[in-house]
Formats: C-alpha cells, structure tokens, sequence
C-alpha cells in the first residue's frame, strides 16, 4: 500500500530523542523520520508531520495532539504513550487505558492505518525493575486497545532478538541510533511497506568489571538520572520548551 500523508503522535520515543542528527528538525532524527523518508519515495505527493513532544504523558499527547493530528487528514497514523505515565509514582493505569481506547478510536474513524506500540521490557534489574509488573499490566490494556479497534501493533515487548541494552541511548531511557532503526524496520514490516533498510546488528556490550560498572552507574546518575529525579519533584518536563519537530505536513527530502 502506498501512504501520502503520516502523522505521528507521542513523546520522546517517537519524537527520536537518543538518535541525534542535526539535519533534522530539533536535531533529532529517529524511527518515524526514517519511516517516513522510506515512504516518501513511493509517491510524489508525500507529506509526514511529526507532533510529538519528549515528556509528554498520555493525556496531554491526547488533549494537545489528537485534533491537529485529525486536522492533517493522514491517511497513516502512530500513535505511542503512556511510557512517561507508568513512571510515575502514583498511577491509574485502567483510567489511562480507558483514555488511549478512546483516542484510538477516534484516530480509527478517520479511515487512515494506525499504529499502536508496547513499551519495551526493560528486564528485572536496573532502575525499572521496579515497575516491570507495572509496564507489563499496562501492555496488556495496549494490546486489548489494539485487538477492539482493528489496528496494526508492533509489540515491543517481545522485541527479543536484540539486546535491549545495546539499542539505548547512554541515557538508558531512549532508544539510540540502532534502536530507532530497528523500530522503523518493525514498523514498515507490520505495514507491510517494502524497504531497504538493513537489518540492525549489534555488537554484545562488553562485560564490566565491578569498579568499571560502579563508575559507569555514578557518572549515569549524576548525568541523567539525578536531573530527571529533579524535574519530577519540581513539575518540570524535558519537552516544557520544545515545539513539535514537524506541526504541519511537509516534504521529505
């Protein structure tokens, strides 16, 4: 199927934050830019807008994306959120889930394909082992949310045929430049839109010693993990000064 108008809604994920590229609008390229330059090839008359925002909960992406998003007329759409939501302390993951159902729904009866994502498995260990259960409980209400309103889901969850550390930012909390590529891989296969980018290989990480690791998790906190603490005590986002890369349809070159 050829597609002449993508939409993509969401935060950081989707935004291509961990994927920088000073080409791009907000420097950043990621998997749905790389999709959609895929696409762009296919037909002379493409347009793709990019409304995501890193940061952004799920609620928001709905208040402030949905009807632009309508708006631009797409005739393919993805949509992913609540990643930013289940990371928080308190939770109601069945009143997010009735919210996402909802939105999706409304996105389905523009007659355009949409495109539904889980959260990845970030295993037992490590700073989200915590709210794995969480994170699973949540991708069973996407899971439920795609089955009812008929629409294409790439299941990160059982991405298992990469290893997950290698694919994220130094951050840990975003993909990198592999992982956004093997998203927009997972997304034009579900789509079923023939492409050319090859497959990700990934080098196994090399295995720390216990000095080299406890440094490594020091410089992480100090650098990433004590400012994101920091933003949550204080109301803040990362996306509180960011626009949408792409609010309107554009070329892509």
């Amino acid at each position: 199927m050829t597609y002449h108008r993508f939409v993509a809604l969401g935060d950081s994920f989707t935004e291509g934050v961990g994927d920088p590229d000073p080409a791009h609008p907000n420097g950043l390229r990621g998997w749905a830019d790389r999709v959609a330059e895929v696409l762009a090839r296919q037909t002379d008359d493409f347009g793709y807008a990019n409304l995501a925002i890193r940061g952004r909960k799920l609620g928001p992406i709905v208040a402030e994306q949905l009807d632009p998003a309508i708006a631009l007329e797409p005739d393919l759409i993805t949509i992913h959120g609540g990643g930013n939501d289940v990371l928080r302390p308190r939770v109601d993951i069945d009143a997010i889930a009735a919210t996402y159902d909802a939105a999706v729904a409304r996105l389905v009866a523009t007659g355009a394909r949409v495109v539904m994502f889980t959260v990845y498995d970030p295993g037992a260990g490590g700073i989200y082992g915590p709210v794995r259960g969480r994170m699973a409980i949540f991708n069973e209400w996407v899971r439920e949310i795609a089955d009812n309103n008929g629409v294409t889901l790439v299941d990160m969850w059982r991405m298992r045929d990469v290893e997950i550390a290698a694919a994220m930012d130094t951050d840990r909390m975003h993909l990198n430049a592999f992982g956004h590529t093997y998203i927009a891989r997972a997304v034009l296969e579900a789509i079923g839109v023939e492409h050319d980018i090859p497959p990700v290989e990934l080098d196994p990480l090399p295995v720390l010693g216990r000095r080299e690791q406890w440094a490594a998790n020091a410089q992480w906190t100090r650098e990433f993990l004590v400012p994101w603490v920091h933003r949550r005590v204080t109301g803040r986002s990362s996306g509180d000064t960011v626009s949408a890369k792409r609010p309107g349809l554009s070329e892509v070159r």
